[in-house]
């Protein structure tokens, strides 16, 4: 979101083969971790007309949400903007756009590495990208640079990325650039690595029996750390937020059933459609500073990206976002549904007509572009309670008016299904407006863990397990941990 226009589980994992029904469109072996795929091959494409996609996200349709829109009890609107940061760290679709008349998620690149290690955060590495890094002493090649070693930067350098003379941010993705919040996510976990090399560093010091950990040995364990540390989050909080805990104990304990393969790669159907749920639960006003106003995600002090922090008022404290030891009144998420705040309806960066500016026609013209299967057939497909389906059915026909034999696009299924479904909890209950519902949690749950499943650098690839430590064991320890 920018107003720039560049835009765990201690039970047995079980039975992974004998869940994996792979299809014509992706049969085992065929995805590649460089390449978009299929998770519902075996479903026929829905196909919605254009028209009808562009009424139903249309400004003032039934999709704007109220400036009152209600907010979730459990979910900090921080875990919004990580789930981009999530987005950013597995998925850069550089060639594709919305309005192409046909996309083969096979034929697509995905620029970024398909596992959560935080390549938006180290690049390339020491050897590959030096300019990322310290230069010399104890630290050299092993903490990454900040605004801070940069005296002579523009602007509040204390508070802010390394920037090149032009303003540009230092760092392993630009688009962890594109606004203040993200910017400053990206900033807390710089800053978490450098902590963490400090500790290790100072801790094997100590140590009369250790040998003190320096150069790339430091440079490596901090790393695994850092990056473990953040994997455990994604899984124990995002996930546990979005999902819900019954769903990521189940697919952890008894295995991903539609998600297979012998590589990490990314579906259409997670890409296109499941992961842009936080488009309905982002609010266009948020409080991050303690006793700051409410701003504007648009405006001056947040919207400004790809450039340097010279307002203090932009500057974030992760306490008011995120749930952390300070217990303060958090910032909570909007609701999970089929509203989307009317900015986002009519994006005050982008030129072009009412379809261009429309987040939500976007959303659903690439649907058509990607033939995306229809949500009440992967809904079928998970095994889904036919009751649960009618419900959503209903919804989306009360709201937008019945699509016939055309299907219900897979991306308003399942902002509808989180309406009227809702976040599955521990109890059996639903929550409904808190999180995704089964189709959406399915794809998201799965996906996610697989990707981490199928890395063998990554904690539930190299070692179930392993825990974190205490001090760093949350999202909200882990970016406030080194906040001035």
């Amino acid at each position: 979101m920018s107003n720039n226009t560049e835009h765990h589980g201690m039970k047995p994992l079980e039975g992974l083969s004998p869940y994996c029904r792979m299809s014509k469109y992706g049969h085992e072996g065929e995805n590649r971790d460089d390449r978009f795929g299929r998770m519902f091959g075996d479903l026929n494409p829905a196909y919605t007309r254009p028209e009808i996609l562009i009424e139903i996200g249309n400004v003032g349709g039934n999709m704007e949400a109220p400036n009152d829109k209600d907010r979730t009890d459990s979910v900090p609107v921080g875990m919004i903007f990580f789930g981009q940061f999530v987005d950013h760290d597995i998925t850069l679709d550089a060639s594709s756009t919305f309005d192409s008349v046909v996309a083969d998620p096979g034929e697509i690149a995905n620029v970024r590495t398909p596992t959560l290690d935080l390549d938006c955060i180290y690049g390339l590495g020491p050897e590959a990208q030096p300019y990322l890094y310290e230069q010399g002493g104890p630290f050299g090649a092993v903490k990454l640079l900040t605004g801070a070693d940069n005296p002579g930067q523009a602007g509040l350098q204390d508070d802010d990325l390394l920037r090149s003379p032009n303003g540009r941010a230092i760092i392993g993705d630009p688009r962890n650039d594109e606004n203040r919040v993200i910017s400053q996510l990206q900033l807390a976990i710089i800053r978490f690595h450098n902590h963490v090399a400090q500790t290790l560093h100072d801790e094997s010091a100590a140590d009369p029996d250790a040998e003190t950990q320096e150069g790339h040995d430091l440079y490596e364990a901090a790393r695994r750390t850092t990056t473990w540390h953040y994997q455990w989050a994604v899984v124990n909080d995002l996930l546990n937020d979005v999902c819900g805990s019954e769903v990521v104990e189940r697919i952890l304990g008894c295995g991903r059933r539609f998600y297979c393969g012998e590589v990490p790669y990314i579906p259409v159907e997670f890409s296109v459609a499941a992961y842009r749920f936080g488009h309905s639960m982002i609010p266009m006003k948020l409080q991050v500073q303690e006793g700051g106003n409410r701003l504007d995600l648009f405006g001056p002090e947040l919207g400004l990206g790809f450039d340097a922090v010279t307002n203090a008022g932009s500057v974030v404290d992760w306490h008011e976002l995120l749930f952390t030891p300070e217990n303060r009144k958090v910032e909570r998420a909007q609701k999970l549904d089929t509203l989307l705040a009317p900015e986002l309806l009519n994006l005050p960066f982008v030129d072009g007509t009412p379809a261009d500016k429309s987040l939500a026609t976007r959303n659903l013209l690439r649907g058509n572009t990607f033939l995306l299967p229809a949500g009440e057939k992967v809904a079928e497909k998970i095994g889904c309670n036919p009751s649960e389906i009618k419900k959503v059915v209903k919804k989306v026909a009360k709201v937008n008016g019945d699509l016939g034999d055309e299907g219900i696009p897979l991306w308003l299924y399942i902002l509808a299904e989180a309406e009227v479904i809702g976040r599955k909890e521990a109890d059996g209950s639903t929550n409904e407006g808190e999180g995704l519902g089964p189709v959406g949690a399915t794809i998201v749950g799965e996906v996610i863990i697989g990707l981490l499943e199928l890395d063998d650098h990554s904690y539930l690839g190299a070692n179930r397990n392993w825990s974190p430590r205490e001090e760093w064991k949350t999202l909200g320890k882990l970016v406030t941990v080194a906040q001035p």
